[in-house]
């Protein structure tokens, strides 16, 4: 079956990542659930399964270490988080404790990018930089509410520790029909096919990457929008055949230009020696962005869908 589109919902992808934790403890007496003080839409699992539940308040270098030792355990802990502090506040406890020891811990970070509107010290745009660094992490960063039941679940089955980026996570506008999407560690989606230029995106640039393949097709610009909802292992294949049948490659994310998927598209190309007609990184430069709303600052530091449009019109000329 092929990829099919639905555009009409809005759904949280906080809420579907509390119920899915729910059926998972349900299915598997191993799985653990921690949070630093981020559990509201945790209510039920803390009812229901108490003596699996950890929330250790504001002490995320805390909830590493016992999440960590909870693996070693043997249990299957997820911990659920505000990214900044999730991230980088328990930086050296992710590298040492877990990563070092390849546990199965999986990290869920929400308020990434630019999402939180809390300024530069709760924007998130050097955490998939910083997460894709450590040795054994696996990163992953959903652009569908609906994948993030899909990632949990296939997380169940993976070796050593993952980290899960989601934006702000309360209302997030559904891309993908139920069931015709897969999810697979180390694959992206086409979810626009086009020859003109290639968009690559993850997270919350994926519904407005969409949007933007739709309006230009009516200018005769075709738009093929990769969704790389995979980060780390990343699909080469799938990049490569962008960059040889399109020739214009952009990658669009929520994050600081450099470090985060641009950073490992542009390994990709280095690596393998090869190099498309025009390539172009868009996202935060190199600057604390500071407070207001997402697309304000989308349009400040000049990556809001317009000047991404611009930047496509340029490369099909």
């Amino acid at each position: 079956m092929g990829v099919t589109f639905n555009f009409g919902d809005i759904l949280s992808a906080r809420s579907i990542c509390g119920d899915t934790l729910y059926d998972l403890a349900a299915g598997c007496p191993n799985v653990w659930v921690l949070t630093a003080d981020c559990g509201g839409n945790l209510v039920e699992f803390k009812r229901d399964f108490p003596d699996r539940f950890v929330d250790t308040g504001i002490a995320e270098q805390n909830v590493a270490g016992i999440a960590a030792g909870l693996a070693i355990s043997g249990g299957i802990p997820f911990v659920m988080g505000m990214t900044p502090f999730l991230v980088m506040r328990a930086l050296e406890q992710n590298r040492t404790d877990i990563c070092y020891q390849n546990l199965p811990v999986r990290l869920i970070g929400y308020g990434s990018g630019l999402t939180s509107g809390g300024g530069a010290t709760h924007n998130a745009v050097e955490d998939v930089a910083l997460m894709r660094s450590l040795v054994n992490m696996t990163v992953v960063s959903a652009g569908d509410p609906n994948m993030v039941r899909d990632m949990l679940i296939a997380s169940m089955d993976r070796d050593g520790p993952v980290y899960f980026r989601l934006t702000q996570g309360k209302s997030d506008r559904v891309i993908y029909e139920a069931g015709t999407a897969e999810f697979r560690f180390g694959k992206g989606i086409v979810a626009r096919e086009g020859q003109d230029a290639t968009l690559i995106v993850h997270g919350g640039m994926l519904p407005r990457a969409i949007d933007i393949s739709d309006g230009l097709k009516a200018e005769g610009i075709g738009v093929r929008v990769i969704d790389m909802c995979s980060i780390k292992p990343i699909d080469e294949d799938l990049i490569l055949s962008a960059a040889e049948e399109t020739r214009n490659i952009i990658v669009w994310e929520d994050h600081l230009e450099y470090g985060g998927l641009a950073s490992a598209i542009a390994d990709v190309f280095a690596d393998r020696c090869i190099m498309p007609e025009n390539f172009k990184r868009m996202g935060v430069p190199q600057v604390y962005a500071g407070f207001g709303k997402d697309e304000e600052l989308y349009r400040k530091y000049g990556y809001d869908a317009q000047s991404v449009i611009n930047a496509i019109r340029s490369m099909a000329e």
